[in-house]
Protein backbone atom coordinates (compact mmCIF):
# COMPACT_ATOMS: atom_id res chain seq x y z
CA UNK A 1 0.00 0.00 0.00
CA UNK A 2 1.22 3.45 -0.34
CA UNK A 3 1.56 6.02 2.83
CA UNK A 4 -1.50 7.59 1.27
CA UNK A 5 -3.60 4.76 1.26
CA UNK A 6 -2.28 3.21 4.62
CA UNK A 7 -2.72 6.15 6.54
CA UNK A 8 -6.83 7.02 4.69
CA UNK A 9 -7.31 3.23 5.31
CA UNK A 10 -6.78 3.10 9.30
CA UNK A 11 -8.27 5.98 9.69
CA UNK A 12 -11.25 4.94 8.32
CA UNK A 13 -11.55 1.46 9.98
CA UNK A 14 -10.28 -0.39 6.17
CA UNK A 15 -8.07 -3.21 6.07
CA UNK A 16 -4.64 -2.16 5.55
CA UNK A 17 -1.03 -4.02 5.24
CA UNK A 18 0.24 -2.99 8.66
CA UNK A 19 -0.30 -0.30 11.23
CA UNK A 20 0.88 3.36 10.09
CA UNK A 21 3.06 5.33 12.29
CA UNK A 22 3.46 9.32 13.39
CA UNK A 23 3.87 10.57 16.35
CA UNK A 24 3.30 14.03 17.65
CA UNK A 25 5.63 16.73 17.86
CA UNK A 26 7.71 14.61 15.52
CA UNK A 27 9.15 17.88 14.56
CA UNK A 28 10.73 19.84 17.06
CA UNK A 29 13.31 20.41 19.81
CA UNK A 30 14.81 16.71 20.40
CA UNK A 31 16.39 17.08 16.95
CA UNK A 32 19.84 18.75 16.15
CA UNK A 33 18.79 20.00 12.59
CA UNK A 34 15.75 21.59 14.26
CA UNK A 35 17.43 23.08 17.11
CA UNK A 36 20.27 24.65 14.66
CA UNK A 37 16.77 26.18 12.88
CA UNK A 38 15.89 27.70 16.16
CA UNK A 39 19.06 28.96 16.86
CA UNK A 40 18.27 31.69 13.87
CA UNK A 41 15.13 32.56 14.18
CA UNK A 42 12.39 32.83 17.02
CA UNK A 43 9.52 29.99 17.75
CA UNK A 44 6.76 32.87 15.90
CA UNK A 45 9.37 33.64 13.38
CA UNK A 46 9.49 29.99 12.72
CA UNK A 47 5.76 29.41 12.61
CA UNK A 48 5.12 32.79 10.33
CA UNK A 49 7.58 31.40 7.99
CA UNK A 50 6.28 28.98 5.19
CA UNK A 51 9.58 28.31 4.01
CA UNK A 52 11.05 27.21 7.23
CA UNK A 53 7.82 25.40 8.45
CA UNK A 54 8.24 23.08 5.75
CA UNK A 55 11.88 22.61 6.09
CA UNK A 56 11.28 21.66 9.48
CA UNK A 57 8.32 19.44 8.62
CA UNK A 58 10.41 17.53 6.37
CA UNK A 59 12.96 16.73 9.11
CA UNK A 60 12.00 13.76 11.09
CA UNK A 61 10.92 12.09 7.74
CA UNK A 62 14.66 12.52 7.02
CA UNK A 63 15.63 10.10 10.03
CA UNK A 64 12.73 8.03 10.11
CA UNK A 65 10.68 6.47 7.84
CA UNK A 66 6.96 7.64 9.04
CA UNK A 67 3.84 7.26 7.26
CA UNK A 68 2.97 10.74 7.67
CA UNK A 69 3.79 14.26 8.62
CA UNK A 70 2.18 16.68 10.69
CA UNK A 71 2.49 20.62 9.12
CA UNK A 72 4.79 22.59 11.70
CA UNK A 73 2.80 25.75 13.68
CA UNK A 74 1.30 26.23 16.69
CA UNK A 75 -2.36 25.99 18.04
CA UNK A 76 -2.22 29.99 19.70
CA UNK A 77 -1.82 31.20 15.56
CA UNK A 78 -5.30 31.53 16.16
CA UNK A 79 -5.85 33.90 19.46
CA UNK A 80 -3.04 35.52 17.97
CA UNK A 81 -5.28 36.41 14.99
CA UNK A 82 -7.98 37.24 16.54
CA UNK A 83 -6.00 40.32 18.02
CA UNK A 84 -4.52 38.66 21.54
CA UNK A 85 -0.79 39.32 21.69
CA UNK A 86 1.01 35.47 21.86
CA UNK A 87 4.23 35.75 23.76
CA UNK A 88 6.99 32.06 24.01
CA UNK A 89 9.00 32.80 26.70
CA UNK A 90 11.80 30.44 27.58
CA UNK A 91 11.08 29.19 31.03
CA UNK A 92 7.39 29.68 30.94
CA UNK A 93 6.23 28.86 27.21
CA UNK A 94 3.42 30.82 25.73
CA UNK A 95 2.32 34.00 27.41
CA UNK A 96 -0.36 35.95 26.42
CA UNK A 97 0.00 39.05 28.74
CA UNK A 98 -3.08 41.01 28.25
CA UNK A 99 -5.60 37.77 29.14
CA UNK A 100 -9.42 37.82 28.29
CA UNK A 101 -11.47 38.50 31.50
CA UNK A 102 -14.85 39.79 30.84
CA UNK A 103 -17.36 40.24 28.16
CA UNK A 104 -15.93 43.98 26.82
CA UNK A 105 -12.43 41.66 26.27
CA UNK A 106 -14.63 38.96 24.16
CA UNK A 107 -16.15 41.58 22.13
CA UNK A 108 -12.99 43.51 21.57
CA UNK A 109 -11.77 40.10 19.91
CA UNK A 110 -11.69 40.52 16.00
CA UNK A 111 -13.23 37.56 13.86
CA UNK A 112 -11.69 37.83 10.44
CA UNK A 113 -11.78 35.82 7.48
CA UNK A 114 -9.62 32.64 8.24
CA UNK A 115 -8.61 32.89 4.64
CA UNK A 116 -7.08 35.99 4.81
CA UNK A 117 -5.81 35.73 8.29
CA UNK A 118 -4.20 32.39 8.57
CA UNK A 119 -3.11 32.45 5.45
CA UNK A 120 0.75 30.42 6.41
CA UNK A 121 -0.27 26.88 6.97
CA UNK A 122 -2.29 25.93 4.09
CA UNK A 123 0.78 27.81 2.09
CA UNK A 124 2.89 25.84 4.08
CA UNK A 125 0.83 22.12 3.06
CA UNK A 126 0.97 23.41 -0.68
CA UNK A 127 4.61 23.90 -0.56
CA UNK A 128 5.17 19.91 1.78
CA UNK A 129 2.88 18.58 -0.61
CA UNK A 130 5.04 19.43 -3.63
CA UNK A 131 8.20 18.93 -1.98
CA UNK A 132 7.44 15.16 -0.70
CA UNK A 133 4.27 14.03 -2.89
CA UNK A 134 4.57 10.71 -1.54
CA UNK A 135 4.24 11.21 2.20
CA UNK A 136 0.64 12.14 3.35
CA UNK A 137 0.65 15.68 5.55
CA UNK A 138 -1.79 16.44 8.58
CA UNK A 139 -3.19 19.44 9.49
CA UNK A 140 -4.29 20.66 12.94
CA UNK A 141 -5.89 23.02 15.24
CA UNK A 142 -6.32 23.79 19.26
CA UNK A 143 -9.98 23.12 20.21
CA UNK A 144 -12.44 25.40 21.01
CA UNK A 145 -11.66 24.88 24.69
CA UNK A 146 -7.84 24.91 25.21
CA UNK A 147 -7.92 27.82 23.23
CA UNK A 148 -10.07 29.42 25.58
CA UNK A 149 -7.92 28.16 28.90
CA UNK A 150 -5.04 30.19 27.00
CA UNK A 151 -7.00 33.24 26.04
CA UNK A 152 -8.64 33.58 29.64
CA UNK A 153 -5.36 32.12 31.83
CA UNK A 154 -2.87 34.05 29.81
CA UNK A 155 -0.16 31.24 30.06
CA UNK A 156 -0.18 27.60 30.85
CA UNK A 157 -1.63 26.61 34.35
CA UNK A 158 -1.97 23.25 36.25
CA UNK A 159 -5.49 24.23 37.26
CA UNK A 160 -6.51 26.54 34.99
CA UNK A 161 -8.15 28.75 37.55
CA UNK A 162 -9.11 32.15 35.60
CA UNK A 163 -10.62 30.15 32.81
CA UNK A 164 -12.95 27.78 34.76
CA UNK A 165 -13.80 30.88 37.17
CA UNK A 166 -15.21 32.78 34.09
CA UNK A 167 -17.49 30.17 33.03
CA UNK A 168 -19.35 30.37 36.56
CA UNK A 169 -19.29 34.02 36.69
CA UNK A 170 -19.56 35.25 33.06
CA UNK A 171 -21.26 32.00 31.12
CA UNK A 172 -22.87 34.31 28.40
CA UNK A 173 -19.19 35.90 27.76
CA UNK A 174 -17.24 32.32 28.03
CA UNK A 175 -20.18 31.14 25.31
CA UNK A 176 -19.90 33.54 23.22
CA UNK A 177 -15.78 32.84 23.11
CA UNK A 178 -16.29 29.34 22.58
CA UNK A 179 -18.65 29.54 19.73
CA UNK A 180 -16.29 32.24 18.03
CA UNK A 181 -13.55 30.15 18.45
CA UNK A 182 -15.28 27.35 17.27
CA UNK A 183 -15.98 28.63 13.96
CA UNK A 184 -12.36 30.24 13.82
CA UNK A 185 -11.38 26.57 14.39
CA UNK A 186 -14.21 24.49 12.36
CA UNK A 187 -12.62 26.85 9.26
CA UNK A 188 -9.33 26.97 9.89
CA UNK A 189 -9.28 22.89 9.79
CA UNK A 190 -11.38 23.47 6.18
CA UNK A 191 -8.36 25.77 4.63
CA UNK A 192 -6.02 22.95 5.87
CA UNK A 193 -8.19 20.15 3.81
CA UNK A 194 -8.72 22.49 0.96
CA UNK A 195 -4.89 22.48 0.59
CA UNK A 196 -4.50 19.19 0.46
CA UNK A 197 -4.60 17.79 4.08
CA UNK A 198 -4.92 13.78 4.07
CA UNK A 199 -6.71 14.68 7.72
CA UNK A 200 -7.14 17.12 10.56
CA UNK A 201 -6.11 16.48 14.17
CA UNK A 202 -8.09 19.14 16.71
CA UNK A 203 -5.99 19.43 20.07
CA UNK A 204 -8.15 19.47 23.31
CA UNK A 205 -5.77 19.22 24.88
CA UNK A 206 -6.84 20.64 28.35
CA UNK A 207 -10.22 19.28 27.85
CA UNK A 208 -9.23 16.42 30.65
CA UNK A 209 -8.99 19.42 33.21
CA UNK A 210 -13.05 19.58 33.84
CA UNK A 211 -15.64 17.54 35.17
CA UNK A 212 -17.77 15.13 33.17
CA UNK A 213 -19.96 17.22 33.69
CA UNK A 214 -18.59 20.58 32.26
CA UNK A 215 -16.49 19.01 29.58
CA UNK A 216 -20.55 17.61 28.37
CA UNK A 217 -21.76 21.71 29.11
CA UNK A 218 -18.61 23.40 27.39
CA UNK A 219 -15.83 21.88 25.83
CA UNK A 220 -17.80 19.12 24.19
CA UNK A 221 -20.66 21.10 22.29
CA UNK A 222 -17.88 23.83 21.19
CA UNK A 223 -15.77 20.89 19.62
CA UNK A 224 -18.85 19.36 18.24
CA UNK A 225 -19.65 23.01 16.29
CA UNK A 226 -15.93 23.50 14.99
CA UNK A 227 -15.91 19.92 13.42
CA UNK A 228 -19.17 20.01 11.71
CA UNK A 229 -17.51 22.82 9.98
CA UNK A 230 -14.94 20.82 8.42
CA UNK A 231 -15.96 18.19 5.40
CA UNK A 232 -13.76 16.09 3.01
CA UNK A 233 -11.24 14.37 5.23
CA UNK A 234 -10.74 12.35 8.49
CA UNK A 235 -11.26 14.52 11.50
CA UNK A 236 -9.02 13.12 14.70
CA UNK A 237 -9.94 14.31 18.29
CA UNK A 238 -7.69 14.51 20.87
CA UNK A 239 -7.17 14.77 24.42
CA UNK A 240 -5.06 13.69 27.50
CA UNK A 241 -6.85 12.71 30.41
CA UNK A 242 -9.94 11.07 28.16
CA UNK A 243 -10.73 8.46 29.59
CA UNK A 244 -13.64 9.89 31.95
CA UNK A 245 -15.29 10.96 28.64
CA UNK A 246 -14.43 7.99 25.86
CA UNK A 247 -18.15 7.72 26.17
CA UNK A 248 -18.86 11.01 24.52
CA UNK A 249 -16.18 10.95 22.43
CA UNK A 250 -18.27 9.82 19.72
CA UNK A 251 -20.60 12.63 20.39
CA UNK A 252 -17.55 15.01 18.72
CA UNK A 253 -18.27 14.16 15.68
CA UNK A 254 -14.49 13.00 14.91
CA UNK A 255 -13.98 10.56 12.81
CA UNK A 256 -11.29 8.52 15.37
CA UNK A 257 -9.72 9.63 18.59
CA UNK A 258 -6.53 10.34 19.83
CA UNK A 259 -5.95 8.35 23.28
CA UNK A 260 -3.73 9.21 25.80
CA UNK A 261 -1.09 6.87 27.09
CA UNK A 262 -3.21 6.41 30.82
CA UNK A 263 -6.19 4.98 28.43
CA UNK A 264 -6.74 0.88 28.41
CA UNK A 265 -7.14 0.24 24.67
CA UNK A 266 -9.42 -2.80 25.50
CA UNK A 267 -11.78 -0.77 27.32
CA UNK A 268 -11.35 1.87 24.67
CA UNK A 269 -12.21 -0.66 21.93
CA UNK A 270 -15.16 -2.08 24.60
CA UNK A 271 -16.58 1.60 24.53
CA UNK A 272 -15.53 3.00 21.23
CA UNK A 273 -16.87 0.37 19.11
CA UNK A 274 -15.66 0.30 15.84
CA UNK A 275 -14.83 4.09 15.59
CA UNK A 276 -10.63 4.15 14.89
CA UNK A 277 -8.28 5.02 17.15
CA UNK A 278 -5.12 6.84 17.13
CA UNK A 279 -2.19 6.25 20.03
CA UNK A 280 -1.08 5.74 22.73
CA UNK A 281 2.72 4.94 23.77
CA UNK A 282 3.70 6.99 26.65
CA UNK A 283 6.29 9.33 25.60
CA UNK A 284 8.44 8.92 28.62
CA UNK A 285 9.02 4.81 27.62
CA UNK A 286 11.10 6.30 24.64
CA UNK A 287 13.61 6.67 27.37
CA UNK A 288 13.75 3.17 28.59
CA UNK A 289 16.60 0.84 26.08
CA UNK A 290 15.73 -0.06 22.49
CA UNK A 291 14.35 -3.08 23.39
CA UNK A 292 11.88 -2.27 25.79
CA UNK A 293 10.24 0.66 23.67
CA UNK A 294 10.17 -2.04 21.03
CA UNK A 295 8.25 -4.69 23.51
CA UNK A 296 5.94 -1.80 24.50
CA UNK A 297 4.82 -0.58 21.27
CA UNK A 298 4.28 -4.52 20.03
CA UNK A 299 2.23 -4.61 23.12
CA UNK A 300 0.41 -1.53 21.91
CA UNK A 301 -0.66 -3.26 18.56
CA UNK A 302 -1.24 -6.26 19.58
CA UNK A 303 -3.95 -4.82 21.86
CA UNK A 304 -5.47 -2.49 18.92
CA UNK A 305 -5.56 -4.98 16.59
CA UNK A 306 -4.77 -4.71 12.81
CA UNK A 307 -8.22 -2.27 11.32
CA UNK A 308 -8.80 1.03 13.15
CA UNK A 309 -5.46 2.19 14.42
CA UNK A 310 -3.05 4.33 13.25
CA UNK A 311 0.58 4.34 16.03
CA UNK A 312 1.11 7.32 18.12
CA UNK A 313 2.56 8.29 21.28
CA UNK A 314 -0.08 9.15 24.09
CA UNK A 315 1.26 13.04 23.92
CA UNK A 316 3.94 14.79 22.59
CA UNK A 317 7.27 13.59 22.28
CA UNK A 318 9.20 15.36 24.86
CA UNK A 319 12.38 17.71 24.36
CA UNK A 320 15.38 15.23 25.94
CA UNK A 321 13.90 12.41 23.97
CA UNK A 322 16.75 9.98 23.00
CA UNK A 323 16.94 9.63 19.19
CA UNK A 324 17.83 5.91 19.36
CA UNK A 325 14.32 5.62 21.41
CA UNK A 326 12.36 7.31 18.93
CA UNK A 327 14.05 4.85 15.97
CA UNK A 328 13.11 1.65 18.12
CA UNK A 329 9.49 2.79 18.62
CA UNK A 330 8.98 3.36 14.23
CA UNK A 331 10.92 0.06 13.43
CA UNK A 332 8.97 -1.85 15.94
CA UNK A 333 5.45 -0.57 14.26
CA UNK A 334 7.02 -0.89 10.41
CA UNK A 335 8.03 -4.60 10.98
CA UNK A 336 4.93 -5.74 13.09
CA UNK A 337 2.52 -7.79 11.47
CA UNK A 338 -0.57 -8.80 13.06
CA UNK A 339 -0.74 -12.27 10.94
CA UNK A 340 2.45 -13.08 12.37
CA UNK A 341 1.68 -12.10 16.29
Amino acid sequence: MTRHERMLGALTGQPVDRTPVWFMRQAGRYLPEYMEVRSRVSFLDLCHDPDLAVLVTLQPLDRFDLDAAIIFSDILTIPEAMGQEVQFIKGRGPVLPKPIRSRDDVRALKQPDVADALPVVPESLRRFIKARPDTPILGFAGAPWTLFCYMVEGSGSKNWENAKKMLWTDPEASQELLNRLADMVGDYLQTQVDAGALAVQMFDTWAGALSQEDFKRWALPAAQRALSRVKGAPRLYFTKDSSPFLHLLKSTGADAVGLDWRVDIPMAREILGDMPIQGNLDPIALYAPPEEVARRTRAILKQAGPVGHVFNLGHGVTPNTPIEGVHAMVEAVRSYRHDEA
